[in-house]
């Protein structure tokens, strides 16, 4: 009997973070020593039921201390081994587990886009029943990975999520752009649906972490490009002014980054003005044509044709001779005339 009593069975040093660990070993020796930490509780169970519990402390393990493990005896081991499976499960809140992904397509109420939602967060989860996990959720779970619990009851979070977000924007509780301010409501939705669905399991989910939704990059940016639109529409008073402003607003950006060639963007700036004076009321006007000038004979800078002093050296302008109609004498006010304005003849020279 000493030998038996030198045998152990408790949770390894790297699986103690572990919801759920189960022993390896179905045969478990008559007089063999269990060891369950404070935080978690050991569970036989055969054929699908629990028949019998172990909380914290050292156990030795024969029908004396648990007489509940006689009817386990296998004969054909000498009445030395029990055959049972062996669960340790941990009674801690385990704090951390993340969880995240696409949430739904959804439309949006205000701006009528339909947009993708994501999230990303942690959460925590703590075991409320371990019978009830054991044999409802474990029981048919592959334990050889360890993050089987974790993993299951995040995707369970997620799918509560997505019922959750997209009703309270459906219903109008919760705007697209201003998810970040309904946090504690979504917070709170979401883990009332998450614990219902967890309750026949065992679990329970106590609190979440720090999370967030957010929308699909493309998406963030088309719905900024949205909102700049309508707020310059609504200054500008109507559509086509706006568009008409920025298309002269990105042809001068193309000149200014010297990209594309001077005659396109020449030609968007003009056809942006020319929108902008139609809608506006403003007379579409010709551009005047290059004024006549006249040379200084001092110092050769060229001046306006009508000004009588050199704007460079202040000389005077040598005055320009009077044009008389050949037919009738009548001085011709301007030097471009081609008609006389008294007798309508053609003017020569």
């Amino acid at each position: 009997m000493a030998l038996f009593d030198r045998e152990f069975i408790a949770v390894p040093e790297g699986r103690k973070h572990q919801l759920v660990y189960k022993w390896p070993d179905v045969n478990i020796r008559r007089y063999t020593r269990a060891i369950v930490n404070a935080d978690q509780v050991a569970l036989f169970v055969r054929s699908g039921q629990v028949v019998a519990t172990m909380g914290p402390g050292r156990h030795r393990l024969d029908a004396v201390e648990m007489p509940v493990l006689g009817a386990l005896i296998d004969g054909l081991t000498g009445g030395n081994f029990y055959r049972a499976e062996l669960y340790f499960v941990s009674t801690r809140e385990a704090p951390g587990i993340k969880f995240g992904g696409r949430l739904a397509d959804i439309a949006d109420p205000v701006s009528e886009q339909v947009l993708t939602l994501r999230v990303f967060g942690e959460f925590s989860l703590s075991i409320r029943d371990p019978a009830e996990l054991i044999t409802s959720l474990v029981g048919t779970a592959d334990l050889a990975a360890p993050t089987v619990v974790e993993n299951w009851s995040a995707d369970l979070l997620l799918k509560s999520m997505k019922v959750a977000v997209t009703q309270g924007i459906s219903n109008g509780d919760w705007p697209v752009l201003g998810l970040t301010a309904a946090l504690r409501p979504i917070e709170s939705a979401v883990l009332r649906q998450t614990n219902l669905a967890l309750y026949q399991y065992g679990l329970r989910v106590p609190r979440m972490g720090n999370f967030d939704i957010t929308l699909a990059p493309e998406d963030a940016e088309r719905l900024k490009r949205l909102a700049k639109d309508t707020t310059y529409i609504r200054l500008v008073g109507d559509f086509q002014r706006y568009t008409a402003g920025e298309l002269a607003l990105g042809a001068g950006q193309g000149l200014a980054r010297g990209n594309g060639d001077g005659a396109g963007g020449f030609l968007g700036a003009a056809l942006g003005i020319n929108a902008i004076q139609q809608h506006a009321g403003q007379p579409q006007t010709a551009a005047p044509a290059l004024a006549a000038q006249q040379a200084c004979r001092n110092c050769q800078s060229t001046n306006p044709a009508d000004a009588q002093f050199c704007m460079h050296c202040g000389d005077r302008l040598a005055p320009r001779p009077a044009r008389h109609c050949g037919h009738c004498g009548t001085e011709l006010p301007t030097s471009a005339a081609k008609f006389c304005g008294a007798c309508g003849n053609p003017v020569s020279g």
